[in-house]
C-alpha cells in the first residue's frame, strides 16, 4: 500500500485537493503531489547538481564542513535519535529566507551549483505556502494565520542526502526496533511544519502507519510531502507527524533532498482553534526546539528533543 497521490494544481481554491491534503495528513502524515508547478527541467538540473557535489573529492566536500555553531554544510557522521545514520548530507538555505542569520550557507566551488540550489529552494517555498493555505482552510482558521508564523523570515532549509551502498543494511522487513544492520536514516519525525521531498528511483523511504512500515514508491512526476511536529502541535494532534526512516541498500546508491519548511525562529507554536482546556500541548518555541534538535543531529549531546515533552497529558 502506497501513500495517497493528490493533484494540487488547483490550490488554494480546489476543495477536492484541500480535502485530500487534510485526509492524507490525518490518516498517513505522508502523501505525494502532482500539479506542484515545478518544471521538470529544474528537477533534472537539481538532481544532477546534487550528484555532482557528492561525486567531488573529499577535500572539496570537507571545505564546506558544518560545525555545531553552524549546521549548514557537509557532514557524514549525523545521528538520528542518538543513532548513527548511513548517509552523507549537505544542508543549505536558512540565510536565503533570513539574510541576517548567524548560520550562513556554505557554498562549494562548483560552477552553477549555488544558483541551482537557490532556484530549488525558492520553488519548494512556493509549493509549501500553497499547501499551508489549504491546511488553514482545513483547520478553519483565518487566512494567513499559519503563514504569519513564517513572517517576516522563516528558517527553512534544504538537505541533500547521499546514501552510499552499505555492507550491512538492515533487512527491509525490520520492525520498529532494528535488531541488526544499518539504516540510511533511523526512525524519526521531522521537526518543522512540512517537508517537500524529491527522490531518485531507488525505493528506500518508509513510513510507519499503525505499526507497519510502508515503502513510499518513487514517482518521477510527484513530490513527497509529510507533516512535521509543528503541524501536529498546531492541529492539536489532528494531523500526524508520521514516523519514517530510510533503508540502506547493499548494491544501490540513493539520492534524495528534503526541503524542511520551518517557521520563524521566534515563533511559539500552540494548538489552534481549541480552548486552553482542549489543547494537548503547551507552547513550543520553535527556535529552542530547532536548536535542540540540531544539537542532537550533530553529535550525542543528550536525548533528542521531541514534542511529547510538551504534552499536557
Amino acid at each position: 500500500m502506497d501513500v495517497p497521490l493528490i493533484d494540487i494544481a488547483g490550490l488554494p481554491d480546489d476543495p477536492v485537493a484541500i480535502e485530500g491534503v487534510a485526509r492524507a495528513c490525518e490518516q498517513w502524515g505522508f502523501f505525494k503531489v502532482t500539479g506542484h508547478g515545478i518544471d521538470d527541467s529544474l528537477v533534472d538540473d537539481f538532481m544532477s547538481a546534487m550528484r555532482t557535489f557528492f561525486e567531488q573529492p573529499e577535500p572539496l566536500r570537507q571545505s564546506v564542513l558544518r560545525s555545531r555553531e553552524n549546521p549548514m554544510g557537509y557532514y557524514d557522521r549525523e545521528l538520528t535519535k542518538n543513532t548513527p545514520d548511513w548517509k552523507q548530507v549537505f544542508d543549505y538555505g536558512i540565510d536565503l529566507a533570513d539574510p541576517g542569520t548567524h548560520v550562513p550557507s556554505r557554498w562549494p566551488a562548483l560552477p552553477g551549483f549555488r544558483e541551482t540550489m537557490i532556484a530549488w529552494f525558492d520553488a519548494c517555498t512556493g509549493v509549501s505556502f500553497r499547501l499551508l493555505g489549504a491546511l488553514e482552510v482545513s483547520l478553519d482558521v483565518r487566512p494567513g494565520t499559519l503563514a504569519r508564523s513564517f513572517r517576516p523570515v522563516h528558517t527553512s532549509f534544504v538537505r541533500l542526502n547521499y546514501y552510499p551502498p552499505c555492507d550491512d543494511p538492515a533487512p527491509e522487513d525490520s520492525g520498529t526496533v532494528v535488531e541488526r544492520g544499518l539504516l540510511g536514516v533511523n526512525r524519526h519525525t521531522d521537526a518543522g511544519a512540512l517537508t517537500v521531498l524529491v527522490q531518485d528511483d531507488v525505493a528506500s523511504l518508509q513510513v510507519n502507519r499503525d505499526g507497519i512500515w510502508h515503502t513510499v514508491q518513487p514517482d518521477k512526476r510527484a513530490l513527497v510531502i509529510n507533516a512535521g511536529d509543528m503541524l501536529q502541535v498546531w492541529s492539536n494532534d489532528r494531523f500526524k507527524a508520521a514516523e519514517h526512516r530510510v533503508l540502506a541498500r547493499d548494491t544501490a546508491e540513493r539520492f534524495s533532498a528534503p526541503y524542511f519548511f520551518n517557521p520563524a525562529f521566534e515563533t511559539n507554536c500552540v494548538p489552534l482553534g481549541v480552548s486552553s482546556a482542549e489543547a494537548v500541548y503547551n507552547p513550543v518555541n520553535w527556535g529552542h526546539f530547532r536548536t535542540a534538535r540540531a544539537d542532537g543531529d550533530y553529535a550525542d549531546y543528550g536525548e533528542e528533543i521531541q514534542i511529547s515533552q510538551f504534552r499536557k497529558r
